[in-house]
């Protein structure tokens, strides 16, 4: 039986598809890319006869995920697929005993994995991938179950969480049937467990980006059925595996291991379905054989950053689809070459290069390795489409698509120029789709490129078939075809993931702002066929929620701090944990009542008074000029978010003032000034090349942990020079992120705001659409990195930043020839080793659009990766300080006016750029 029921949720009317069976039980709640907000409550409880439920790609569905979702006994498919979910994983899951399907990725989750997931002994799919996941992997021991016991469970996805601990020797057998073990970009360490050679059945083995320690198990050559292997950018030791025998290994990537001095191994040339081999700064010494380029499918070889050295000959029979080969950074001394060559070879920094008078194209670096592809008209012109919104389709017609990315998590081809892998992909989509008989006209794949997890990103454009705009039941079934993995893409692809748009039905359309307690609802309502009484059910407890949310918001606006101290009912200034509430009459004494001689610094803002606690620790108070101050409850808020934020690269808030109508933020004091101080010699204090770089990776740190791990997360929206503080060893913290912006109540992608920021390191992107993400703060970082090796103001005598350093740049020169607009003082005592790679990350950060940048995350990363090529150690703490350098003059950070010229304040298109 099909039903329709109506809700209207905020200001949006939603007509949802309900499916049922033909007695009134719910079954079925697929409610995909629906725009659905707020959270899931406990009601969801009572829908014990659902056996499918996908909200997946609602990014607005926010809160923690309910423990009663374990009443659901029935279900066999969870799909939350790209929600806003946060919060611990309720150990009730492990009691839905029919799952088979369970894919929470792309979410906020935080906590452990719950051992109780071992019980669902039917799963046959586990992603938790992309969270903020930690603690260790869970094992059973003889009381508690364990992920050892999924021996019916063909994928372990964890990726890009925050795990730690070793993994387990109990976690594998050889019972078990696991294809795809994903686990990369986490913080594991220990030893890779020998009973990993067990799980004979292991297709794509994903361990890379943690710090796995000690040698390769020698018994992992028994993987024989392995396609795709990534054991790169760990701290693995002793012998380069042997991995003789693994005859339909396509993709090896061992890179960046501390493997003992080698001669490359000469069972290389035994894997005969070798796509691509990686294993840059693994140790590799002496020549290279030429048959190691004749593997006949072999695409990509990166060889880089080794001690290969004597005469490179590729030969004359190479692979015919080799497309890259990159010795950089080797000892190269002379090189055979050949006029049939047409791949990329990179010899730059070896011998051969650096010859007077050499030009050779190999000793260049190449551009940009992402691929232009896009799915070509078929036999048409394409249309000019009028609408705003509709595209032309593959078949010329313009539609409004359904639109998201695909993730590829290991795929086993290196060449994105390949039109005919991308046919093969279209096509068994369409094909999906028709076997679905989902109304699909046509699809459009654009822009494939590898991001920094090495996953292939790649845009989707789905077309309507026979109308300009899918119905609501035409993109549940889509969302559900992808999220459940009904989509099966060619085995080349690897395992995968989607993550979908909302979906505007009707012209002008926009997503729902809805009450917090009706999406159980709108479940109940898509579950259950023509079930009115459900329906007014809702409507009347929305109405009351709303009543009772009226009277809360007039009761919080009159008594900002009543709930901090439900107890005392006295609506008193609250105590909160690293945040003291100070009193007027307190911070009075502290600066000798706001004397003139603590005044350090006037802004925006108001004025920052320098002051000393009892104990004797210097504080800086930030005190709201009259006129200025904002509202109790935004004050209030304001207070819990920074009093939740605790990181040593981030400026600690002290205490707070909200006292006889004033509000003032009480923060530790900074010595030694802002970056920019100090790149201006302002501060006395020089900024070598090490001490840059330190400062790089203090700054990414604060800003990953506001984006990652805050809770909510925190986007700051004014990263720059003048917001990054120096204490006495020279540590960054930033600084003003109390004026930032909170994703808690809004979409997890983006949220709309109006415009504020500094000209210059202002995201191009967000000033066009209003529209405020992480990656915005990304582009900001990206400016803070150029001017660190400069010196120069983002917009300086007309010129920018970014734009000056981008023509000057010229990869097959040393330096990349930024001799000139180099910080002179920046190389005095130390050599720019990594200097290069910091540009690449520098440029990556201010890519036009957000989705080419990449995350903080992967910025520290690729930090750290530099300053371990620089000879240091990432982890120590900074041994700097600021003594034995003359004095210039030095400001403290406060009395520099730029410090407030900008924070929190609207962006004005008028103001001079400076």
């Amino acid at each position: 039986m099909l039903g329709r029921t109506h809700h209207r949720i905020g200001t949006l009317s939603l007509t949802h598809v309900a499916v049922g069976m033909e007695s009134p039980a719910q079954t079925l709640g697929t409610l995909a890319s629906m725009g659905l907000t707020g959270p899931l409550t406990g009601d969801i409880g009572s829908l014990t006869q659902l056996q499918i439920l996908d909200l997946s790609y609602n990014k607005g569905l926010t809160g923690s995920l309910t423990p009663v979702i374990g009443n659901l006994k029935s279900l066999t498919n969870l799909l939350l697929v790209g929600c806003g979910f946060s919060g611990p994983l309720p150990d009730t899951l492990g009691n839905l005993e029919n799952l088979i399907f369970m894919s929470l990725n792309s979410n906020g989750f935080t906590g452990r994995i719950p051992p109780s997931i071992g019980n669902l002994k039917n799963l046959y799919w586990l992603d938790l991938a992309d969270n903020r996941l930690t603690g260790n992997i869970p094992v059973s021991n003889g009381t508690t179950p364990g992920l050892d016991m999924l021996i019916n469970t063909k994928h372990f996805h964890f990726g890009r969480n925050m795990l730690s601990g070793t993994i387990p020797q109990r976690l594998f057998n050889s019972n078990m049937t696991l294809i795809h073990l994903l686990f990369e970009n986490n913080q594991l360490t220990g030893t890779i467990p020998n009973t990993l050679g067990l799980v004979k059945s292991l297709e794509v083995v994903r361990l890379d980006r943690n710090l796995l320690t000690g040698n390769v198990p020698s018994n992992i050559n028994n993987l024989t059925g392995i396609f795709e292997m990534f054991l790169s950018n760990n701290q693995l030791t002793g012998p380069v595996p042997n991995l003789t025998g693994l005859n339909v290994l396509n993709y090896l990537d061992l890179s960046n291991n501390t493997f003992d001095p080698s001669g490359v191994p000469s069972w290389f040339q035994t894997l005969q379905a070798l796509t691509t081999l990686k294993m840059y700064s693994t140790r590799l010494v002496g020549g290279l054989p030429a048959a190691l380029f004749s593997i006949p499918q072999l695409q990509n070889i990166d060889l880089s950053n080794n001690r290969i050295n004597g005469t490179l000959d590729i030969g004359s029979s190479h692979s015919n689809q080799l497309q890259q080969v990159n010795l950089q950074n080797n000892e190269i001394a002379d090189f055979t070459q050949r006029n049939q060559y047409t791949i990329d070879l990179i010899l730059v920094g070896n011998p051969i290069c650096m010859e007077t008078g050499t030009t050779d194209r190999f000793c260049s670096l190449p551009g940009n390795t992402s691929s232009s592809y896009l799915t070509p008209p078929n036999n048409c012109v394409p249309t000019t489409c009028s609408n705003s919104g509709q595209v032309s389709s593959p078949n010329c017609i313009c539609a409004y698509p359904y639109t998201g990315n695909l993730f590829f998590r290991a795929p086993s081809f290196s060449d994105l120029g390949n039109s005919t892998i991308y046919n093969s992909l279209q096509n068994a989509m369409m094909n999906s789709f028709r076997r679905s008989q989902l109304p699909v006209d046509s699809v459009s794949l654009g822009y494939p490129t590898k991001n920094l997890d090495d996953y292939l990103v790649i845009n989707l454009l789905i077309f309507p078939s026979g109308d300009e705009r899918f119905n609501r039941s035409g993109i549940l079934g889509l969302g559900f075809s992808l999220s459940n993995q009904t989509f099966k893409p060619p085995a080349a692809f690897g395992p995968y993931f989607f993550i979908g748009e909302n979906y505007d039905f009707l012209p002008g359309a926009t997503t729902g702002r809805g009450h917090k307690s009706s999406n159980t609802g709108i479940i109940v309502g898509a579950s259950v066929g023509g079930c009115v009484l459900v329906a007014l059910l809702i409507l009347a407890g929305i109405y009351a929620l709303r009543q009772k949310g009226r009277a809360e918001k007039a009761n919080h606006e009159s008594r900002p701090f009543a709930q901090w101290d439900a107890t005392s009912g006295s609506g008193a200034v609250p105590q909160l944990k690293g945040a003291k509430s100070l009193s007027f009459e307190e911070l009075n004494k502290y600066t000798n009542n706001f004397s003139e001689s603590n005044n350090i610094g006037t802004g925006g803002y108001g004025t920052v008074y320098r002051g000393s606690l009892p104990n004797g620790q210097l504080i800086a108070i930030k005190r709201a000029k009259q006129g200025s101050t904002q509202g109790g409850l935004e004050f209030k808020t304001e207070i819990e978010l920074l009093s939740r934020v605790h990181h040593k690269n981030l400026v600690s808030l002290v205490g707070f003032c909200f006292d006889q109508g004033e509000q003032m933020l009480v923060y530790e004091y900074i010595v030694n000034g802002t970056v920019k101080d100090s790149l201006s010699g302002r501060s006395g204090i020089r900024l070598d090349w090490i001490r840059r770089l330190r400062i790089a990776l203090g700054a990414a740190k604060g800003l990953q942990y506001l984006h990652d791990l805050a809770d909510p997360p925190i986007i700051h929206r004014d990263v720059k020079t003048n917001n990054i503080l120096l204490d006495e060893r020279l540590v960054a913290k930033v600084a003003d992120f109390g004026l930032s912006k909170s994703l808690g109540d809004a979409n997890r992608t983006h949220v709309t705001t109006q415009v504020k920021g500094t000209m210059g390191y202002m995201d191009p992107e967000y000033y066009m659409t209003q529209q405020l993400t992480e990656k915005s703060d990304v582009y900001s970082f990206g400016v803070v990195l150029l001017e660190l090796i400069t010196a120069r103001n983002p917009i300086e005598k007309g010129k920018y930043i970014v734009r000056e350093v981008k023509q000057a740049m010229d990869t097959s020169k040393e330096l990349y020839n930024l001799h000139d607009v180099l910080d002179p003082v920046i190389g005095l005592t130390t050599q720019l080793k990594g200097l290069e790679r910091f540009v690449d990350v520098a440029l990556r950060c201010v890519q036009e659009t957000g989705n080419q940048r990449p995350t903080m995350s992967e910025v520290v990363k690729e930090i750290e990766s530099i300053m371990e090529l620089a000879g240091l150690n990432p982890n120590a703490e900074s041994a700097s300080n600021s003594s034995g350098y003359p004095s210039k003059g030095s400001e403290h950070p406060y009395t520099n006016e730029s410090l407030f010229a900008y924070s929190g304040d609207e962006f004005n298109t008028k103001l001079d750029s400076k």
